[in-house]
């Protein structure tokens, strides 16, 4: 039997770069994993109101079982990665952000730690000390680090980069973490499968990787802060 892997990339408005990146990372993988490995890629659009659910929707067609659009009618990447998890039947689910910030060779990395290590969920890091990080602002960089200290502090975890948009898990332990308190819709749900994992005891493993950042980023720093600082003390009272 062939492991089964499905990667969601969670999409809002990208039809500048869906199509070239998608195609970029389907090669990749094909090129790069043998046949032991069954690959889906999911597109997960959350709201999107230009040409996304078009251009999703031919590639669907185009990589017939391959490459799959899903339509989620309400903006946020936590509530994407939920629905489209939620059909997966795959053996390890993951998702990686569309901008190929993270170095396509770490997707076999990542599958190569879950199924040959006793892991559980491979995260990638921008902080650890062989992570090679390129254009990345001093601003960018000191939020993140101010950020991933403040969680360590206040929330008593020791991963190093919880808002790295590179995770791997085995499914097998997606709704126990779900059900475990990992139900942000927005971005913070990246960081709360970590958060949780980590509580539940379950293996992370940290992923040096190389990072190269998007200067079309549309995320806002101040925005995602204070989202993030108001999700960290929801969690903290819930759950400890």
């Amino acid at each position: 039997m062939k492991i089964k892997i499905d990667i969601v990339i969670p999409v809002l408005n990208e039809e500048a770069l869906l199509e070239n990146n998608i195609k970029q990372i389907w090669k990749y993988i094909s090129q790069e994993l043998n046949d032991n490995y069954n690959f889906k890629i999911i597109i997960a659009d959350n709201g999107s109101v230009d040409k996304t659910e078009e251009i999703g929707t031919r590639l669907s067609l185009d990589y017939e079982g391959k490459i799959l659009y899903h339509k989620v009618f309400y903006q946020g990447v936590g509530l994407a990665l939920k629905s489209a998890w939620s059909f997966s039947d795959a053996d390890i689910i993951g998702y990686m952000d569309l901008d190929l910030a993270t170095d396509l060779r770490h997707i076999p990395e990542a599958i190569s730690s879950l199924i040959a290590d006793d892991t559980d969920i491979v995260y990638g890091s921008r902080l650890h000390k062989r992570s090679k990080v390129i254009g990345r602002s001093l601003k960018r960089e000191l939020s993140s680090r101010v950020f991933n200290f403040i969680l360590r502090a206040y929330l008593g975890v020791n991963f190093s980069d919880g808002m790295c948009g590179f995770k791997f898990m085995k499914r097998k332990y997606l709704n126990g973490i779900l059900e475990g308190g990992a139900n942000s819709d927005g971005w913070f749900f990246c960081t709360e499968i970590l958060i949780i994992a980590e509580w539940q005891k379950l293996k992370l493993i940290e992923l040096p990787v190389i990072w190269t950042d998007s200067p079309n980023s549309k995320v806002s720093i101040i925005k995602l802060s204070l989202e993030y600082l108001k999700a960290m003390k929801s969690i903290k009272n819930k759950y400890q």
